[in-house]
């Protein structure tokens, strides 16, 4: 079941005259599953209020619950002009969360099986926070989540003594529970939050000291939610180069307040679309400011958008804060991406390819062979999606080339993609193409529910 967001009935979109307003955009899934998985495994009651969570956060909530944590979420009123049907729950805003913690060691989630949907974070963190577990679970996904790797959490897992086994490298994941765990030293060879997040979370069922070192820059939630419940842990390195994050335990996390900020990537849909929409003012409040996650706002600026962001507070140890964007009164200048600065705009190159089709001279991004294996192979989708649309684009094995071209009209085919789909919609109501017809614009639900009803408070129009 979506989340709260009722299939539109039309999907023309067309480049819009303006566009303006204020938004508070949904809850960052990126905290919401880290917090609700923390809430779990501490001692003693957590509440987690979570902002129109969209489907993915949804079902970190329902496999808590499958692997036996009492979770009593409180409604909220739709988030569409949808109205729920008889006997269907509306999206929980305030989670109450009985954590299993106990007796200095961090809770340990029962066995069976739970169901990840579509994903990956669920699935990813879970492995970590169930290696040293109190049974065998099965964790299962969507016919897109089964086809992504989880070897490469798996594996340095069963160096600190876990059970795990993948089905041919991929879901469904068995995972028997053990304890202790053995404090190592990691050497990722890729910059992975979720991988991170996951050593991290087993770190708290392991003996002695766990390290951590990730060759290039990543999300730091984990760390940050962490240490503000009371775990001992540090993180040491340079926010765009190689980090150390060490984790003494067995260790406990003490409960916790939080209301989870905006999520950036969300926030990241309108800010692309108002730098490069010749007539554009968007204010977009509460929006979480982490700055391991707002490497977009400075690939943008040094495009040439005007975009001004302040931090104005804290929860959690995450900057919460305001972002503005205005039209600059003509076309951004090129952009060229690499491999070092790839992993802190994983979540938003889809759209930074948008910008880079509305931009004077050839963009390019490479080191990106890591979109090949999200939800769909998003080099291949949105270089395919960008040229149906009018814009000239060489797919690269790792990226894209791109350059404007003449706009034209198309009918892009989302793959169940929601990035691929949200990127497409900022195309067509910024000018990049000429109209944009979604095959499937209900899939955006999975992280970002109030898409178009937020499009329609900006002024854009778009699905019914």
């Amino acid at each position: 079941m979506r989340a709260a967001a009722a299939a539109p009935a039309s999907t023309e979109l067309r480049p819009a005259r303006e566009m303006s307003g204020e938004l508070a955009v949904p809850a960052d899934k990126s905290i919401a599953h880290r917090a609700l998985i923390l809430g779990a495994l501490a001692e003693g009651r957590s509440t987690i209020v979570v902002r129109h969570p969209g489907e993915d956060v949804l079902s970190t909530l329902a496999a808590l619950r499958a692997l036996g944590v009492r979770a009593e979420a409180a409604g909220d009123e739709p988030t569409t002009g949808h109205e729920p049907t008889s006997g269907e729950p509306l999206p929980p805003t305030s989670v109450r969360i009985d954590g299993l913690g106990q007796a200095g060691h961090a809770g340990r989630l029962g066995g069976g099986q739970a169901d990840c949907g579509n994903s990956g974070t669920t699935m990813r963190l879970l492995m970590g926070a169930l290696a040293g577990g109190a049974g065998e679970v099965v964790l299962t996904g969507d016919a897109s989540l089964s086809r992504r790797p989880m070897e490469r959490v798996a594996e340095p897992l069963r160096r600190m003594g876990a059970e795990v086994a993948t089905t041919d490298g991929r879901p469904p994941v068995t995972i028997l529970g053990r304890r202790p765990l053995a404090g190592v030293n990691h050497e990722l060879s890729v910059a992975s939050a979720q991988v991170l997040g996951a050593l991290v979370l087993a770190a708290l069922a392991a003996d002695g000291r766990t390290a951590i070192t990730v060759p290039g820059p990543t999300r730091d939630h984990t760390e940050r939610m962490l240490s503000a419940m009371g775990v001992p842990l540090s993180r040491s390195g340079r926010p765009r180069g190689a980090s150390v994050t060490t984790v003494d335990g067995p260790s406990v996390p003490r409960p916790m307040r939080m209301t989870v900020p905006g999520d950036f990537s969300s926030a990241a849909a309108w800010v692309v679309a108002a730098a490069i929409h010749p007539a554009a003012s968007v204010r977009l409040a509460n929006v979480g400011l982490n700055p391991t996650r707002v490497a977009l706002l400075d690939a943008l600026r040094e495009m040439g958008a005007g975009i001004e962001a302040t931090v104005e507070t804290e929860q959690a140890g995450e900057p919460i804060g305001t972002i503005s964007v205005s039209s600059r009164g003509g076309p951004l200048r090129a952009l060229r991406v690499g491999p070092e600065l790839v992993p802190a705009l994983i979540d938003e190159l889809p759209l930074l390819a948008v910008a880079m089709a509305a931009a004077e001279g050839t963009s390019e991004v490479r080191g990106a062979q890591e979109l090949r294996v999200k939800e769909s192979d998003r080099i291949a989708a949105v270089a395919a999606a960008l040229t149906a649309v009018g814009a000239n684009v060489e797919e690269l094995p790792d990226g894209w080339r791109i350059r404007r071209g003449r706009p034209r009209e198309a009918t892009i085919a989302t793959r169940g993609d929601h990035r691929l789909a949200i990127s497409l919609a900022v195309a067509a109501w910024a000018g990049v193409a000429a109209g944009v017809r979604l095959d499937d614009p209900a899939c955006v639900a999975v992280s970002y529910p109030t898409f178009w009803r937020d499009a329609q408070r900006l002024g854009l129009g778009g699905p019914a």
